[in-house]
């Protein structure tokens, strides 16, 4: 076992994936679900896995829902805090993306502990802790097992009134786009991991993927805002992808209106992505119009505990941004919606 005293140690290199990353590829994942769907009628199951959402969704009655989610993965960063932190983040952002608001935690830690001190595990927990403190909810137990890398995550459950609870297939033609938080964590992360990225780069990608989406609760309160979803393993494209599918809808996207990190486009010049970049690509290229190098690599990065995909009635579009600003996210429209084309997604550099 590594000495915990030794600020050496790199979470990242005791495991084989990291953050979201770490996802199952499309193609696989749907191979693996579509067998398994629920057979028997559930009425009171308004969001499950028949779809492609962020959480499911229970009518407990009274106008009032439950939202209940797990989310879990391998270090997307070297330090135990700032890793626990970022999972508690990512998980707590579904029921944002839903339109609730979180009210519990449960904690779910693999740990190598012929490895790795549980010192370090604990500091997982900690910084987990601080991000559910300000999300105002506790982390009221959970499951720890022995394996053979790291990882962490929470099950996470929410409320929301039955009016504002928002899906990612509800959008519809004419609603303006926008995106909460810049893309290329992926990116930056990866050059972190083969220690390329420089540390005032990395630092400003921590700090977005430990910002929690809260701005999804309000969001939700506007009737024109139509559909949420995070953006998470499968990039903006991918995510947007189900959107558009479960709205049967097409995007077009302004490349050059996409929130991205400053420092990004130093790693696209050096070609630096994650493996799971061209996994999406692969699973998109037949639905999206064609794409130029960097316009691959960024939209269809996958973000770590990344931003809200949102669609806005151009008639809220005001009180939308207001909300937006209030949060200190982005507020510029990234594209918009028409009715279904031969393509789900095209992208143009400018309008």
């Amino acid at each position: 076992m590594i000495d915990s005293s030794n600020e050496t140690i790199r979470l990242t290199q005791f495991a084989h994936g990291s953050g979201c990353g770490c996802k199952i590829a499309p193609s696989v994942l749907k191979d693996i679900l579509q067998k398994h769907r629920n057979t028997a009628d559930f009425p009171n199951l308004l969001v499950g896995n028949a779809e492609s959402d962020d959480a499911a969704v229970w009518n407990i009655g009274n106008d009032l829902a439950i939202i209940s989610t797990t989310d879990f993965f391998m270090p997307i960063v070297d330090d135990a805090i700032d890793f626990g932190a970022i999972a508690a983040t990512n998980a707590i952002s579904d029921v944002y993306a839903m339109g609730g608001n979180p009210f519990m935690a449960l904690a779910i830690l693999g740990w190598p502990v012929d490895k790795l001190p549980a010192s370090l595990a604990a500091e997982v927990m900690q910084g987990a802790r601080e991000v559910c403190e300000q999300a105002g909810i506790p982390i009221a137990g959970g499951h720890t097992i022995d394996s053979p890398e790291p990882f962490f995550g929470l099950a996470v459950s929410g409320q929301a009134k039955l009016a504002h609870i928002r899906r990612n297939s509800t959008a519809k033609a004419g609603d303006i786009l926008y995106l909460s938080k810049p893309l290329g964590l992926g990116i930056i992360s990866t050059a972190a991991r083969r220690g390329l990225a420089e540390q005032a780069h990395m630092h400003e990608a921590i700090q977005w993927m430990k910002t929690l989406n809260r701005c999804g609760a309000e969001l939700a309160k506007l009737s024109g805002v139509h559909a949420m979803t995070d953006v998470t393993g499968f990039g903006l494209l991918g995510h947007l992808h189900e959107m558009t599918e479960g709205s049967d809808l097409t995007a077009h996207i302004r490349f050059d209106s996409v929130p991205r990190l400053a420092c990004v486009s130093n790693y696209l010049a050096r070609f630096i992505y994650p493996d799971m970049t061209m996994k999406t690509f692969s699973w998109l290229k037949d639905s999206i119009s064609e794409l130029t190098g960097d316009q691959l690599l960024l939209l269809c990065d996958p973000q770590t505990s990344g931003g809200l995909l949102i669609a806005v009635d151009p008639a809220q579009q005001i009180q939308a941004e207001e909300i937006l600003n209030q949060f200190q996210c982005p507020a510029k429209p990234i594209g918009y919606l028409s009715e279904r084309r031969l393509k789900s997604i095209f992208v143009s550099e400018s309008v």
